[in-house]
């Protein structure tokens, strides 16, 4: 679906955001320098973060915060739910905003079929969401990561249209981004927060100039990128290199792979295939085992194949490159690094 030029001369539009990291933060700062009005910006509540553990505002809050934007911090949106008076307070101060639309980026709460349907009221372009893939490809939590570790090529940016499932609305505009083998979720996350932003904007430039083309979804393609969870970081050394490679990348800086080795775990910053030649074949039926080890990286038989670690971090230490790591660390041909029980 091809990007359009931005709409000029378009009016204004009231806009009530939803959203609470980094990337929604990115789409927050270009729609307020957009000339669009943000009349209402819902994010989650704070949340203890930092060795002190101290309550800490997102990122969208802080943006909000200091450009006097009015903030609304739910723990629900359910009426029926757990918390009704949150809810209640919520709906009272949406409508209060008299907006035309709302904007929804990586929120963390699930929008109850109350905000689309007061949303969708006559005059009003509905709830639109910045979906970081190419859908159908990657619905749900996680898309950079899962696109990451599933050895993609290409992911990009969706402007969808919200309804009743998960990521399954139209798609309105959508953009591609390619994934090079240095991408790690970070770096990818970076530059689709940027392309978020500036997709919104022409979204909704286009809505405002009636010049928005819905499309429905394929029903090809369609996967889904679950959320991640801590315990798939522990590295399977019987799965291939190129795999384990991809698992590094796709969960840095979140939550980081580990690799266990006599009752330590090192974390694994950084990673890459080791071209195999005329390697000992007996240690390659070894997962896990260190073939050798050099200022330059750390081979670790993998499945049928040889890993590199290159960055490498100890608990409490700092990330290290791996010439600087192994002058600390005892690490010698032989060793073997644990294997998970089950693969992750």
């Amino acid at each position: 679906m091809p990007s359009e030029d931005l709409v000029t001369g378009s009016h204004a539009v009231r806009i009530i955001f939803a959203g609470t990291p980094e990337f929604a933060r990115v789409a927050l700062e270009r729609l307020h320098a957009s000339g669009h009005t943000i009349a209402l910006v819902l994010t989650q509540p704070d949340r203890p973060a930092g060795r002190g553990m101290k309550l800490q505002a997102s990122a969208v809050k802080q943006f909000a915060l200091n450009h006097g934007i009015g903030v609304a911090q739910p723990r629900s949106l359910r009426l029926d739910g757990k918390y009704p008076q949150d809810a209640a307070d919520a709906r009272q101060a949406m409508t209060d905003a008299q907006a035309d639309v709302m904007v929804v980026a990586a929120y963390g709460l699930i929008l109850p079929h109350w905000v689309l349907d007061d949303m969708a009221a006559p005059g009003k372009f509905g709830c639109l969401n910045i979906h970081g893939s190419l859908l159908p490809r990657w619905r749900g939590a996680a898309p950079i990561h899962r696109a990451i570790e599933a050895g993609d090529l290409e992911t990009g940016v969706t402007i969808m249209q919200m309804d009743a499932g998960l990521d399954t609305g139209d798609m309105l505009l959508m953009h591609s981004l390619p994934i090079v083998a240095s991408d790690t979720t970070g770096s990818l996350h970076d530059r689709m927060a940027d392309l978020g932003g500036k997709l919104i904007v022409m979204a909704l430039d286009l809505a405002a100039a009636g010049r928005l083309k819905p499309i429905r979804q394929p029903e090809d393609g369609v996967t889904y990128a679950h959320k991640i969870e801590k315990h798939e970081a522990a590295i399977d050394w019987r799965l291939s290199a190129q795999q384990i490679v991809q698992r590094v990348r796709a969960f840095n800086p979140f939550p980081g792979a580990t690799a266990s080795l006599n009752g330590e775990t090192i974390k694994v910053w950084g990673a890459r295939v080791a071209d195999t030649g005329a390697q000992d074949a007996a240690a390659l039926e070894s997962p896990g085992t260190i073939l050798a080890v050099a200022l330059d990286g750390i081979e670790v038989a993998a499945m049928h194949s040889i890993v590199i670690l290159t960055e490498l971090q100890r608990p409490s230490g700092k990330r290290l490159a791996v010439a600087d790591f192994v002058r600390g660390f005892g690490l010698q041909a032989g060793m073997r690094f644990d294997l998970p029980a089950t693969t992750p």
